[in-house]
């Protein structure tokens, strides 16, 4: 065995090192799996952030043990650097960063002169921590502590920096350490030198393999998911590798056990990866086998629905959409606010409940747009008396992993539908759509993986305000539309503009597509589409408001020709229409090179949703629940 590696310090150094378990290593692992808003991520980042607390002290100690091999002066004059390293970063340092954000106007970034002075103090503060002695890492993670997260301040800083060190720095630092990695001198070290220090380092990972899934048993932890977390939490990444290069420079280990800890690191990386990827299904929770939707909803019972807010441009079209609902003191209605926030700034994403928020006074300070929405929704609900109930949560994630926060939330909350809030933008020129107002991924993974209904509201003409009016003599101001071409989707299209009928200032049309050639019908779903059909208008055949119509149509061409010449008879306020439509293909051939957004919004939704077709206020497409178990 080394003789440096046979100290105490070092034997203590490299075994605290291999029990840490380091915070940026698992973010980008579990960033690159889609796993950061996950059960297992939020619990590996949690454990990772308690471990890098906790390990950088134990590192911290076994320095200093290392400077008592040199001499007792050199451990005090350690002792005194660290002290006084820390005491100014947070006497001086901090309050300055806290003056910078008091002094950056709000919705505004931070001036690129601060910005460089604060990346520029990284440099600095690792350079002092290592002519002290210390750890170079030490001063930098010191100063990354003090930093505020999110905006304005922590949201610039990566977006400054996080290019150049992603794109430039950490290949450079890769190729450098490759650049000294040499697999010959493990051969010619031989068993005899390295053997010990392997030795440690297995059993480093097995026995924080096997404390993981101990530990994750306890607390009754699915054995599967405590599987993936042990794997997640015996990773090893970039921070490790520099940690090997600090070894080496204290002259703990040398470069044969330096290759040969790189080797091993690889190897671990490439291996479990991949491997937690096939382990752990993130979606496997929102698995139901009951029947969540807006048609199984009995009589008298609430509806829940989640409402997703990106900004507070979607406010005023979603209270209306609530509005319309008609909720009552004998169907009443439970409303799950979530306003969703793209993770900036910070790296562990934050789900805030704001009906058990320890500091609702600090709301505005961290949140203001949330505080706005949030105050927009309870002066709804305060109108609507009793029969509204409104629940506000707030999420700070990836908008890759968003999806993960509203399938739990709306699993938990044992939600009916989803509401998410789409709002096209047009070229004035041709009228055709140029972009959505973002969360393209949001949608398909909510599609893809909700446990219940789901429902895209898309604001066209952003008209449709608060409050509903009334035409004079009491007659009915606002016209709704229900595309039917059957199946289930059309199904929950219909048993929501249900509850809508009760509504006195609204009117219904109901309109049938039946194929010219019914040979081509869904024999199932059809019983299943005439069955309700019957139900709803036994149910409002004497309600003046009500209007039922059935088109028989050949191809998609008739289909379109169709509700266009609807479109031009009179103007819809809201069009209701299924995301995946018909029982017979002959409804829409043709129609699928007419549009460019179906895998979000079906054909039809997209065809009605399109500028330069239909004068609407707004388009709401339905998706009834998938059952996924």
């Amino acid at each position: 065995m080394d003789h440096e590696m046979a100290k105490i310090s070092s034997i203590g150094g490299i075994a605290s090192g291999l029990s840490v378990t380091t915070f940026p290593i698992h973010y980008t692992v579990l960033e690159e799996l889609n796993l950061l808003s996950s059960e297992v991520g939020n619990m590996a980042l949690s454990i990772a952030l308690i471990s890098d607390s906790i390990g950088m002290n134990f590192v911290t100690v076994f320095e200093a043990l290392k400077q008592v091999d040199v001499s007792a002066g050199t451990l005090v004059w350690y002792l005194i650097s660290m002290v006084v390293l820390v005491a100014f970063l947070f006497s001086a340092i901090r309050p300055a960063l806290f003056w910078i954000i008091d002094h950056t106007p709000e919705g505004q970034a931070v001036h690129e002169s601060y910005v460089v002075a604060i990346l520029l103090g990284v440099f600095v503060v690792g350079f002092l921590t290592d002519m002290f002695g210390l750890a170079v890492a030490f001063g930098p993670f010191c100063l990354g502590l003090l930093i505020p997260n999110g905006p304005p301040l922590g949201a610039t800083l990566v977006e400054k920096s996080e290019t150049i060190l992603k794109e430039i720095m950490m290949p450079f630092t890769f190729a450098f350490i490759g650049l000294h990695t040499d697999f010959s001198a493990m051969t010619e070290a031989g068993w005899r030198t390295l053997g010990p220090l392997f030795t440690m380092v297995i059993s480093g990972y097995v026995s924080k393999f096997l404390a993981t899934m101990i530990g994750a048993f306890m607390v009754a932890v699915p054995s599967r998911d405590s599987l993936a977390l042990s794997l997640v939490l015996s990773l090893r990444g970039q921070v490790e590798l520099a940690l090997y290069i600090h070894w080496v420079d204290k002259n703990m280990i040398r470069l044969p056990g330096f290759s040969m800890m790189i080797f091993l690191t690889t190897i671990l990386l490439a291996t479990l990866t991949p491997l937690i990827s096939v382990i752990y299904d993130p979606s496997k929770p929102y698995k139901v086998l009951k029947r969540r939707t807006i048609q199984h909803t009995p009589p008298g019972e609430e509806v829940r629905i989640l409402v997703c807010i990106r900004d507070k441009k979607s406010v005023p079209s979603l209270v209306n959409l609530l509005e319309v609902t008609y909720p009552t003191l004998q169907n009443p209605l439970s409303v799950y606010a979530f306003h969703l926030v793209e993770l900036i700034g910070r790296a562990n994403p934050v789900f805030i409940d704001h009906d058990n928020d320890p500091d609702p006074d600090d709301l505005s300070i961290r949140f203001p747009d949330s505080e706005a929405i949030r105050n927009a929704l309870i002066l709804y609900q305060e109108n609507r008396d009793e029969s509204v109930k409104l629940h506000f949560f707030t999420a700070l994630a990836a908008k890759r992993t968003m999806f993960q926060d509203v399938c739990k939330l709306a699993l938990n909350s044992k939600a009916t539908i989803i509401i998410l809030p789409l709002e096209r933008q047009y070229d004035g020129e041709m009228g055709t759509a140029e972009q959505w107002g973002g969360g393209q991924t949001l949608n398909t993974e909510v599609l893809s993986h909700a446990p219940c209904s789901v429902g895209l509201l898309i604001d066209k003409a952003h008209r449709w305000h608060l409050p509903l009016t009334r035409c004079s003599g009491g007659t009915t101001s606002h016209d709704f539309i229900v595309l039917f071409l059957g199946g289930p989707d059309s199904r929950e299209c219909l048993a929501y503009a249900d509850h809508m009928v009760a509504n006195p200032n609204v009117s219904l049309t109901l309109v049938r597509f039946l194929s010219s050639n019914p040979e081509g019908d869904d024999e199932r779903q059809k019983k299943l589409d005439d069955g309700l059909v019957t139900w709803f208008w036994v149910k409002n055949e004497a309600n003046e408001r009500v209007i039922y119509r059935e088109v028989v149509v050949k191809d998609g061409a008739d289909t379109a020709a169709a509700i266009k010449a609807m479109a031009e008879e009179k103007f819809y306020h809201l069009w209701i229409v299924g995301r995946k439509q018909g029982i017979n293909e002959s409804l829409l051939e043709g129609l699928s090179t007419w549009t460019d957004n179906q895998e979000e919004l079906g054909i039809i939704g997209d065809y009605v949703s399109s500028s330069d077709f239909v004068d609407a206020d707004s388009v709401l497409v339905v998706q009834k629940q998938i059952l996924r178990g």
